[in-house]
């Protein structure tokens, strides 16, 4: 595509709240070459109040007009996961370039269709804590064997969500069909994260816990019934023979909201932490190592809520790069279909209590020196 900027329109923005205000909004407006052009939800006062609010060029209060519109090269969908598959596929039919929140879809089924309808257009999933510049920095330390062969880690994955209260708006994270939960969320960014340091995961196990099994909705006095687990531990281990404990925390009070990746070498250790109440899936990490480090690279965008909008603009960035010459570098649908196998094979591994083996024919490449030695496992589901 020739170098002029490129237009975005977000489905699903709110002026008042929302991932979208906190994260998208402030990345694309902060980012050279891309340009907030439109925002669409179903409400034609909130859109008129979200086009204002963002400084977008125009606003529609029907999603699949905007998606039409011929002036939107991408279209970025931040709505609820069991609304994704009808927008995406929308917009995919439509040959725009899509962002689209993680979980892609509600089960591993609609994932593989959205890949399926991708083709070649761009594609873009919002798995983004891979791309924090500290992550990206505790990546090139592990290739390099700076602390040896890693051989084990241990991750504190901790959210104020999916706690014993929550606005009405977010009850449906209670309802297991809805494909955003837990496992999928939290769990989704954090797995992923611990893939980007340390390679595919290829071996699960699970233990799920339901602390609040009835949540009190704020804002309306009444109560939803959650059906899936609000904690859970997950062992693993990595292609490469990493083993891995995993622990999701849900109902994390802000002051607590402690996430950290701790991984152990043959030859030293280093440690990523972040202290956002969103866990891996926003703001910044903290390095630290027993090793020299060389500092992070600055953000591409900073900004949003606590620094929300870092990681996001990182794969905005390279959306753009990958749209203007025409590559596909950055994580796609295909790597969501990774991650919902993924999340699938917890889940079994959860129910039946027993250990899963995890299909990687979809697995990101590896950042571990040792991975590229390892043999292929035998892969079954």
């Amino acid at each position: 595509m020739t170098q002029r900027d490129i237009r975005v329109g977000i489905v699903g923005a709110n002026a008042t709240a929302g991932w979208a205000a906190a994260s998208h909004v402030p990345a694309i407006n902060g980012l050279p070459g891309l340009t907030l052009a439109a925002v669409a939800t179903r409400n034609e006062r909130s859109a008129c109040e979200a086009a204002r609010a963002f400084g977008a060029d125009c606003w529609f209060a029907d999603p699949f007009a905007m998606i039409r519109d011929d002036r939107i090269d991408v279209v970025t969908i931040a709505v609820k996961v069991p609304d994704h598959r009808e927008l995406v596929l929308a917009a995919l039919a439509a040959g725009k370039a899509v962002y689209c929140e993680a979980p892609l879809g509600r089960n591993v089924q609609e994932a593989e269709e959205m890949v399926r309808a991708a083709g070649r257009c761009h594609t873009a999933i919002g798995l983004q804590g891979r791309f924090n510049p500290a992550a990206r920095r505790a990546a090139e330390l592990l290739a390099a064997g700076k602390i040896g062969r890693p051989l084990r880690a241990k991750v504190v994955s901790a959210t104020v969500g999916f706690g014993p209260e929550m606005p009405s708006r977010y009850a449906y994270f209670n309802i297991a069909s809805s494909g955003a939960n837990l496992l999928t969320i939290v769990g989704g960014h954090t797995l992923d994260l611990v893939e980007a340091l340390l390679g595919p995961i290829i071996d699960i196990d699970a233990l799920p816990e339901l602390l609040w099994p009835a949540v009190k909705l704020t804002d309306t006095g009444g109560e939803s019934l959650r059906e899936t687990a609000d904690h859970m531990i997950v062992l693993g281990m990595t292609r490469s023979g990493t083993v891995l404990t995993v622990d999701l925390r849900g109902g994390a009070a802000p002051e607590d909201a402690r996430s950290s990746v701790e991984v152990t070498g043959s030859e030293g250790w280093l440690s990523l932490t972040s202290r956002h109440p969103y866990g891996f899936q926003a703001g910044d990490l903290a390095l630290t190592s027993n090793v020299s480090v060389t500092p992070p690279e600055q953000p591409a965008v900073g900004g949003g809520f606590m620094g929300a909008a870092i990681n996001v603009g990182e794969v905005y960035a390279r959306l753009v790069r990958d749209m203007q010459a025409d590559t596909y570098s950055v994580p796609g649908f295909e790597h969501a279909l990774h991650s919902a196998r993924l999340a699938e094979a917890v889940r079994l591994a959860s129910e039946r209590s027993s250990r899963q083996r995890v299909e990687i024919a979809n697995a990101p490449p590896s950042s571990n020196p040792a991975e590229a030695m390892a043999s292929r496992p035998n892969v079954r589901s």
